[in-house]
């Protein structure tokens, strides 16, 4: 039976080699920064495709928090935290990721994958009703699939749409509303203001993961809903601590005291999961810290992303618009997409090619994510480079 397994998903390997599809797996050879070094390559690569919005990965005080928490509380409680207890830096991050979001608690999960996945299934029952944008992450995607409760799908950033499938739920107990704040794919943001709207006239809530929101857009980077100006109008939110906020792991809910309070009791992934590592907790606490007091980080980065943007344009690119720091140029199918990222690699840039299932078949992307320590000369090389390679290739 193994053997007969094997074979067949042997077969499978062998069908998205030969349609080029097959993903490459690249391995660092130390911390990730704006150039990192590679087993596969000779020399330091530039990154335009990390989450590392805020250049926080490897900054000292954030490396130097982890390891002290390590010494102060070693690598853990080796169980869950109902049963074992929760330690001062699990509060002490849950209050300042609380402070970020502007709401009253939070609650960590081993990663926002687990957060979304054990928040939906969790509030909304066989009584309730969903409705989700079409675009949202794999993750909320599975956490509406999850729950019990009646899913609708409402087309991408569709307000017209939203308002139909909200008017066709009758007799709903509870009705969430689930978006992400910066789609991941896509670059654009929710149209939050819009979606507040809809929510109080139909006496709805309003579940925003903010993952690639969070340390990116806003003046001080609170997320999106800081960058629309409907802070404290979100009732329930969602992140990572694994991008803009130290990059290692992580995610959380943020919502009121009682929300937090039943998730602790009920959120499957919450009781049956160890309590995110103390390193982690410490060094994503340090990141926020940094974030608060550092908010020209923030400005560079809007700066930044700007220049990326408005440079590919103006050498015959044509990325999808948006406001936030991911910038995506279509190119097509999936194997050209990969082939355009090896061809990148070879001149120095790492940055992966997205094609079919992240995204829909025909519109695999080059998807920039951009790193507020970035320096222009890096920039000048990124544009002139990808000029090169995208006359090279027929894409300009």
């Amino acid at each position: 039976m193994t053997v007969a397994l094997d074979e067949s998903l042997q077969a499978d390997l062998a069908a998205m080699a030969k349609a080029g599809t097959l993903k490459s797996f690249r391995h660092l050879t130390g911390p990730m920064d704006t150039e990192v070094t590679m087993a596969e390559r000779q020399g330091r690569i530039l990154v335009l495709s990390s989450n590392n919005y805020l250049g926080l990965a490897d900054h000292p005080e954030v490396v130097a928090a982890a390891k002290q928490a390590l010494d102060q509380y070693g690598a853990g409680t080796a169980s869950v935290r109902f049963i074992c207890g929760t330690f001062a830096i699990h509060q002490e991050i849950e209050k300042s990721l609380a402070r970020l979001s502007r709401t009253h608690s939070a609650l960590t999960y081993v990663s926002c994958w687990a957060a979304n996945t054990g928040l939906i299934p969790a509030v909304a029952g066989e009584q309730d009703a969903i409705v989700s944008d079409a675009l949202n992450h794999a993750s909320l995607i599975d956490g509406c699939r999850a729950a019990k409760a009646r899913r609708l799908v409402y087309a991408h950033s569709d307000i017209d749409d939203l308002r139909q499938k909200l008017a066709e739920l009758k007799g709903a107990r509870r009705i969430f509303i689930v978006t992400d704040g910066v789609f991941s794919m896509e670059g654009d943001v929710a149209r939050l203001p819009d979606i507040v709207t809809l929510a109080r006239r139909y006496n709805a809530s309003v579940i925003l993961d903010d993952s690639h929101g969070v340390g990116v857009m806003g003046r001080h980077g609170r997320g999106v809903c800081e960058h629309h100006g409907v802070e404290n109008q979100i009732e329930i939110v969602t992140g990572t601590l694994g991008k803009a906020l130290g990059g290692a792991a992580g995610g959380y809910v943020a919502g009121s005291a009682t929300l937090i309070n039943y998730l602790s009791q009920v959120s499957r992934p919450q009781i049956f999961s160890n309590a995110l590592p103390t390193s982690i907790c410490a060094s994503a606490k340090k990141a926020i810290e940094i974030l608060e007091r550092e908010p020209q980080r923030v400005e560079r980065l809007h700066a930044l992303t700007r220049k990326m943007r408005e440079g590919l344009k103006q050498r015959g690119f044509k990325p999808l618009e948006g406001p936030s720091a991911i910038i995506p140029i279509i190119v097509g199918n999936t194997a050209f997409a990969i082939r355009m990222s090896q061809e990148l690699l070879n001149e120095g840039i790492f940055i992966t090619g997205f094609g079919y299932p992240v995204v829909p078949e025909g519109t695999a992307r080059l998807r920039i994510q951009m790193c507020a320590s970035l320096t222009d000369a890096q920039v000048d090389f990124a544009l002139e480079t990808f000029a090169k390679v995208g006359k090279r290739l027929g894409v300009i």
